[in-house]
C-alpha cells in the first residue's frame, strides 16, 4: 500500500484546487462556502456509506474533502457577518451551513445505501 500521508495528500491538493476553482465560479461571499461544505459533506456520506478500499477513503474522504470543505472559512465568514452587524444574516449562515452540510451527509448514505 502506498503511504498513507502521500494518498492524504494526493487528495488535498486535488480538494484544495477544487476549491478555489469553484469559489471563482460562485462569487457570493458566503455561497461559495456553503457550496462546498454541502457538497463535500455529500460526497463523504456516499464514501462512507459503500465498501471502498482504505486508500479511496484517505483520499477522497480524508484528503479530497478535508481540503475542499472548509470549516474554518465557514466560521471566519460567520463571526464577520455578526461583527459587522448583519446578526441575522450570521445567524442563517450558521445554521444553513450546519443544516445543510448534516442533511447532505445523510443523503449521500442515503443514496449509497439505496443503489447498493
Amino acid at each position: 500500500m502506498v503511504d498513507p500521508t502521500l494518498l492524504v495528500g494526493a487528495g488535498g491538493v486535488l480538494g484544495a484546487l477544487a476549491r478555489h476553482l469553484l469559489g471563482e465560479r460562485i462569487d457570493t461571499r458566503t455561497a461559495d462556502t456553503l457550496a462546498v461544505n454541502v457538497l463535500g459533506s455529500f460526497v463523504l456520506g456516499v464514501l462512507v456509506s459503500v465498501p471502498v478500499d482504505e486508500s479511496v477513503l484517505l483520499v477522497f474522504g480524508t484528503g479530497f474533502c478535508g481540503a475542499f470543505t472548509t470549516f474554518s472559512t465557514f466560521a471566519f465568514e460567520t463571526v464577520r457577518l455578526y461583527e459587522s452587524g448583519e446578526r441575522r444574516r450570521a445567524v442563517f449562515n450558521g445554521v444553513v451551513n450546519l443544516v445543510g452540510a448534516l442533511a447532505a451527509v445523510g443523503l449521500g448514505w442515503f443514496v449509497a445505501a439505496t443503489l447498493a
